[in-house]
């Protein structure tokens, strides 16, 4: 039965790696889509059609709920493997598989707090530091966004303005707040671990 239960085992695994490469390559396409559309956004504002600065900041904070909901994926995926990885490694007697050793040294770790994918010293890697140069860049093109489509907003008028500023307050406040509960604070990977730790 154990050798079964090695093969379904491994069989779960390649899956799992998979979605590792998987969501990788979704992170990647996201922050090249969001990067478009706003240059393109940005583009045609400054070709005279300023109302396009004001959905600036909507598509670059949608960029990085997406682009956190990627990675949300691949902490799952790598979460799940590296379980995997330690009961095959505990079954044959041997460390074999050391992937995801190699993955939480190299890329970022897993169960410490990070901001998705950035982790404070000593375990902050290149990976956190595009997780972090992406997020900077796309703090700018908010900011950006936002200091340029004001002007338009406010000649709408005040209801417009107020309006404007209010839904987007609300929904980064609320994109935040949530992102923290989730990566920072771990309560996504600590409901992996209380299921992965009771099965493993």
């Amino acid at each position: 039965m154990t050798d079964m239960n090695v093969q379904i085992a491994a069989q779960q695994l390649a899956r799992m790696r998979g979605m590792v490469g998987l969501y990788h390559k979704q992170f990647f396409s996201d922050v090249r889509f969001t990067t478009v559309v706003v240059l393109v956004l940005g583009g045609f504002g400054f070709w005279g059609v300023e109302e396009l600065f004001l959905v600036v900041p909507f598509i670059a904070l949608m960029g990085a709920c997406q682009t956190a909901f990627d990675a949300s994926y691949l902490i799952f995926a790598r979460q799940y493997a590296a379980s995997l990885e330690t009961y095959i490694n505990d079954q044959l007697g041997d460390e074999v598989l050391v992937a995801s050793r190699l993955e939480s040294a190299y890329l970022f770790p897993l169960d410490v707090p990070k901001v998705v994918t950035l982790a404070a010293p000593p375990h902050f890697t290149w990976f956190g530091f595009m997780t972090a140069f992406y997020t900077l860049i796309g703090v700018g093109a908010f900011v950006v966004g936002l200091i340029l489509g004001l002007p338009v907003a406010s000649d709408a008028g005040d209801v417009w303005l107020v309006s404007y500023l209010g839904v987007l307050a609300g929904l980064t406040v609320v994109a935040l707040a949530v992102g923290w509960w989730w990566f920072p604070a771990g309560n996504g990977e600590r409901r992996l671990r209380e299921i992965l730790d009771s099965a493993f």
